[in-house]
């Protein structure tokens, strides 16, 4: 079997300009590169799924050039909106759009393997360093450089919002953000609130352009 011979489920989403940089790589290649920058992202992801997005933008979007800037941004959204852990989510979402079924397989598993090793290691040693003050030091100083990294994907999700120059977009962030933040609505209800508005405003944009 050629070892250039594209993934036809990933061959098939691929649209013209930052697809064929994908194109271009032979199959083991993609393969390898996917579980090996997965896994490397996975072993720095401290402090939340979130922080795994911007990191696969600067890694596939800003680096490798497989997926464009937009792609990514909606595959994080589909992530956030999907149950389970958005660093899988996503890796699951990113492997599929780049090698198809098996690509989302390599991802998980470079996904997954990090926390699953690391965790196990402290769980054997969670008694002596629970009360470290070292410990304890050392996570302070991730928890900070976290927020900033979390900070970064809403400075660029939200950019892309404003970029637009449509008012229900922004309508719909101000009112998710007080919602959430004024009004402890439950998250899970925000998000299929706004997955419904932009819907009915989707369809709603095809109807007048149909006419």
């Amino acid at each position: 079997m050629n070892a250039d011979k594209k993934t036809p489920a990933a061959s098939a989403q691929m649209p013209a300009g930052e697809g064929r940089a994908v194109e271009n790589v032979p199959r083991r290649k993609r393969y390898g590169k996917l579980f090996f920058s997965t896994l490397k992202l996975s072993a720095c992801t401290f402090g939340g799924g979130f922080v795994i997005i911007p990191l696969m933008r600067r890694k596939f979007v800003e680096e490798l050039h497989w997926i464009d800037e937009q792609e990514m941004l909606d595959l994080a959204s589909i992530a956030q909106s999907s149950p389970g852990a958005i660093a899988v989510n996503a890796s699951i979402l990113v492997g599929y759009r780049v090698a198809g079924v098996p690509g989302a397989l390599i991802t998980v598993l470079g996904t997954i393997l990090p926390p699953l090793v690391i965790l196990s290691v402290v769980s054997v040693f969670y008694t002596a360093v629970r009360n470290n003050k070292l410990v304890s030091m050392v996570m302070s100083g991730m928890l900070a450089g976290v927020a900033a990294v979390i900070f970064d994907v809403v400075i660029t999700m939200a950019a892309k919002i404003f970029r637009e120059r449509r008012l229900l977009p922004v309508l719909i962030l101000a009112a998710a953000f007080a919602a959430v933040r004024f009004f402890a609505v439950d998250s899970i209800t925000v998000i299929l609130a706004c997955g419904v508005l932009g819907a009915s405003d989707w369809l709603l944009q095809r109807r007048r352009a149909g006419k």
